[in-house]
């Protein structure tokens, strides 16, 4: 996907205060029990096609009007993705505007997780 020039700076802008990580590490974080919430913040559609496991959806659309309900403690470990990498940026970075402070955004998101052959699960009715 090809993204505006204008997009793009916003999304370095959020890159410049933020902690990133990369695929590879949340797959050994998962793999070895590290505690911290798995946050997709895509849109819900596609959310439900397929996940990481154990995610929880927070989209980023609505991630700042909901999160501090479902994430009560400011330090709470998260780590956020999304199809690439640009969304779960600018979601972290406002997050910790919020107050948050142990938010990580996982640089390449589902397409490189998917690039990867790691697993994925689909939501459950």
């Amino acid at each position: 996907m090809q993204h505006s020039p204008r997009f793009l700076k916003i999304v370095d802008d959020a890159k410049s205060r933020i902690k990133e990580t990369d695929v590879d590490e949340v797959k050994e974080r998962l793999d070895r029990g590290d505690k911290f919430l798995l946050v997709d913040v895509r849109e819900e559609s596609e959310f439900a096609k397929d996940h990481l496991p154990g995610a929880i959806h927070l989209g980023k659309g609505v991630i700042e009007r909901d999160i501090e309900g479902r994430v009560p403690d400011l330090n709470t470990p998260m780590v956020l993705y999304c199809g690439g990498g640009f969304r779960s940026a600018m979601a972290a970075d406002n997050l910790q505007k919020m107050g948050y402070t142990n938010v990580i955004s996982m640089d390449g998101g589902v397409r490189g997780w998917r690039e990867k052959n790691f697993p994925m699960t689909k939501k459950r009715d």
